[in-house]
């Protein structure tokens, strides 16, 4: 099997070689950039399947980076940032991040979410056995292809929002808590997940809904949790 590549991007050298020691223990291929520009250039010439992008970086900052990437790729991004509030990891999702890690950080816990979002990522292009078709007045979610496809379209999704939507839409009409589609999506404990849940529902209803404010599809059901409506 090939190994799978993460892209480490950092304007600290110390923290490439840092993040990229542990990488290659647990067995993954490392390439590692100094700024988003660089980042680009190595995703045009390399298959990668996960990006580590710090956001302050010279030339071109890890939100511009994401911004550029998501224009064309779906592969899954974690940010570090050195900014815990609530309304920078917002932002950070918010442009298509996947997940985001607060510096300083313990290697452990960056690896454990490398391995989270590499395994959700590569189980998307993975057959499973009696994979079926779930559609919802011209929405469809197709497991075998691991795609969600509107009014013939297919809808460009992360691994986490197509998960998201994958677990809603195959139990239309059940209310999902918020602490219930973390734990099922992230699998892990729901930890302050509102706002991360919240933000990456709103990017699935940009992407699905013809009126996101008013939507037909993923509803909110106030002070329970999202459902997808049958």
């Amino acid at each position: 099997m090939t190994k799978l590549t993460v892209l480490v991007t950092d304007d600290d050298q110390d923290i490439r070689d840092g993040i990229e020691i542990y990488l290659k223990n647990e067995g993954y291929h490392v390439i590692k950039a100094a700024d988003g520009l660089d980042a680009l250039k190595k995703l045009e010439n390399n298959e990668v399947h996960l990006i580590i992008l710090d956001i302050m970086m010279p030339n071109m900052d890890g939100i511009t980076a994401t911004f550029k990437i998501r224009e064309e790729r779906n592969i899954p991004i974690i940010i570090l940032s050195a900014k815990a509030e609530d309304g920078d990891k917002i932002h950070g999702l918010s442009v298509g991040a996947d997940d985001y890690v607060t510096k300083p950080f313990h290697p452990l816990e960056l690896l454990a979410r490398v391995k989270s979002q590499l395994r959700r990522y590569v189980q998307l292009g993975t057959y499973s056995e009696g994979a079926t078709k779930v559609e919802i007045d011209g929405l469809v979610l197709d497991e075998e292809a691991k795609e969600v496809i509107l009014e013939g379209e297919p809808v460009r999704l992360t691994p986490i929002e197509y998960k998201i939507t994958e677990l809603l839409m195959k139990n239309a009409g059940r209310v999902f808590s918020i602490r219930e589609i973390y734990e099922r999506v992230w699998n892990e404990e729901a930890y302050n997940a509102e706002n991360i849940v919240a933000v990456h529902i709103r990017k699935i209803r940009e992407k699905i809904e013809a009126d996101p404010k008013n939507p037909r599809y993923l509803k909110v059901v106030w002070g329970v949790g999202y459902k997808m409506e049958k």
